[in-house]
């Protein structure tokens, strides 16, 4: 059993000063069976430790109902092979570009601003999840034998509030569920931030992408001793839909992993490897400085212009980071690993089945609702998904101006079954006047919940109400439609009709009855030699897709992202089923299936 601790001016393990080269690698962004190819390849940069957070909301998607906890335990198992060491962040909030921050939608929807505070109502849940999951940190600590060297207490608490007893409660409850290495807090190097989110007593650590001298001298002034961490080395950054795509220069990067580690410092690369938001739980943030603007949701590739890119493979950056690394090593690196299997060649398909949303709503929505305004999606439990919310026009009355008031995010609406627009928060009142009597459908989708800054915890769905005019529509009908609900059972009761019904194309559906618009798509593709491989759909606008029940994610031809990752394992030689459910335009013309 080894001791691990923090000294003066250095960790120490079993009493030796050690510097600690970490990267970030999130175990729920990448497929298990690529756990050891992406931990070898961390390895072979010039890296000895690996970082995790860990998301409460996927682990815990019913209050008391728990979702594989064990995998963070057979992550840190597949560390420790890897001869590694592995820093822990469990939250209970951890940002990531997750999701709601890693909270619970059925925690945040009834408390809202009270999360991440000494509220009662917030702590009572905490416990029980920290009380649940620790056991796999705890048993895997560096002093029972096992990688772990460090626990986070929360998330970057100094970007977001002042509650410094809650962040001490946080503290306590790692020390009493039986974590023995040493906390740490992590922020920006700002005086407010710093302020904000240190805890007396537990080491402070410092996020940054570069200025590595000035954000360490921010840090000494409020911690003198103590080892200095970067403990987010920004070494990219992640995409917004409807944005260009995030590139950091592999020479200004290294540039800047070279000045932390001449600051004599430990760090910690993020991302090393980002992986894939699979599953539709990529998060959103608020555009402006004070993060309180327009919605920008965050595309399902989790890149990050890492050294190690989404598929797995070694960039630019990643060669420049290793020339950097070698400097530090512990003797010669290994040899980097071999990619993983990739698809063996190029595979088309078309669909051979189509229905409806209304039809899909029909098998795998949940109960309808009626209540006098529309309900939210925490009020609907919805975490991932869309709603349709129904409401009449009374009439007779002349054309009037029909929209959505605290409408969040994205709303297709039809008049009498004829498609009439698409509304977001921006732009929350139709073109053309509705006369009534009419009645009208929004098909809301929540493109992610906010994962930073004062905006988190808020809720989905609409908020406020469908106004005709100046007056409120009341009597609304709302129904879910989950993500989790599309499993292969559930799915083969949906009523599939032929997919060639109507047109399929790029451009947005004109106004009007389309045959073959919104819907689930069904078709396989013939596979000859699975491995890693990236899927294109022409002719699609936006929604989600499943490869033989596994959800790859969101896709939207606003792009920057075009084409999702299919992780090799998740294929199988011969047919592969294939769902793509649109929400936007007219159904894909045809998928296509390429090596990665």
């Amino acid at each position: 059993m080894s001791t691990f601790a923090v000294g003066d001016e250095d960790f120490l393990l079993d009493g030796r000063p050690v510097r600690l080269l970490s990267g970030a690698l999130h175990y729920f962004r990448v497929h298990e069976g690529h756990w050891e190819h992406r931990l070898g390849m961390l390895r072979a940069m010039g890296l000895d430790c690996v970082e995790t957070y860990v998301p409460w909301n996927l682990h815990e998607p019913e209050p008391g109902r728990y979702a594989d906890v064990e995998a963070l335990g057979r992550f840190l198992d597949a560390v420790q092979r890897a001869g590694m060491r592995a820093i822990v962040r469990p939250g209970p909030y951890i940002c990531a570009e997750w999701e709601n921050g890693g909270l619970p939608h059925w925690l945040t929807g009834p408390l809202g601003r009270r999360v991440r505070s000494l509220d009662p109502e917030f702590l009572a849940p905490v416990e029980s999840w920290f009380r649940r999951l620790l056991p796999q940190v705890v048993e895997r600590q560096v002093d029972r034998g096992g990688p772990v060297v460090l626990v986070q207490v929360e998330n970057e608490y100094g970007s977001y509030g002042t509650d410094l007893g809650y962040l001490e409660w946080v503290a306590e409850l790692l020390r009493g569920c039986g974590v023995s290495v040493p906390l740490f807090t992590s922020d920006g190097p700002e005086d407010h931030m710093l302020t904000g989110g240190s805890v007396p007593g537990v080491l402070a650590t410092a996020n940054f992408g570069s200025g590595a001298r000035e954000g360490f001298a921010t840090l000494r002034r409020h911690q003198p001793s103590g080892p200095l961490m970067c403990m987010e080395f920004w070494c990219g950054w992640f995409d917004h839909w409807g944005t260009e795509h995030s590139v950091r220069d592999a020479a200004d990067a290294a540039a800047a992993l070279r000045e932390i580690l001449e600051c004599g410092a430990s760090v910690n690369v993020y991302m090393a490897h980002g992986g894939t938001n699979f599953g539709g739980w990529a998060g959103a943030n608020r555009d402006g400085g004070l993060h309180d603007g327009p919605l920008r949701p965050t595309v399902t590739s989790y890149d990050y212009d890492a050294p190690v890119d989404e598929a797995g493979r070694p960039t630019e950056k990643y060669w420049a980071f290793r020339e950097v690394l070698a400097q530090y090593a512990e003797g010669p690196l290994p040899e980097v690993p071999e990619p993983p299997v990739r698809l063996g060649a190029p595979v088309s398909g078309t669909f051979d089945g189509w229905a409806p949303l209304d039809g899909v709503l029909e098998v795998l929505g949940g109960e309808e609702t009626v209540a006098p305004m529309p309900p939210t999606f925490e009020e609907l439990d919805v975490d991932r998904g869309l709603v349709r919310y129904r409401v009449a026009v009374p009439g007779p009355r002349q054309p009037y101006p029909l929209g959505v008031t605290g409408l969040r995010d994205r709303a297709v609406v039809y008049v009498d079954g004829l498609r009439a627009g698409v509304l977001d928060e921006e732009d929350c009142f139709l073109l053309e006047p509705v006369a009534g009597p009419a009645l009208v459908d929004l098909w809301v989708e929540s493109l992610g919940r906010v994962n930073y800054g004062p905006r988190v915890s808020e809720p989905k769905g609409i908020t406020g109400g469908v106004r005709h005019e100046r007056q409120y529509l009341h009597g609304v009908r709302a129904r879910a439609l989950r993500l989790d609900a599309f499993e292969a059972a559930a799915v083969g009761k949906v009523p599939f009709g032929p997919a060639s019904a109507g047109p399929a194309s790029a451009d947005p559906v004109p106004a009007g009855p389309v045959p073959a618009g919104p819907g689930l798509c069904r078709g396989a593709l013939d596979v000859a030699g699975a491995g890693d491989a990236w899927l294109r759909l022409p002719g699609s606008t936006r929604g989600f897709v499943w490869v033989n029940g596994f959800c790859l994610g969101r896709y939207w031809s606003a792009g920057p992202q075009e084409a999702l990752f299919v992780p090799g394992p998740v294929l199988r030689e011969g047919a592969n089923e294939v769902w793509v459910l649109e929400l936007e335009g007219g159904a894909p013309s045809s998928m296509e299936l390429a090596p990665a």
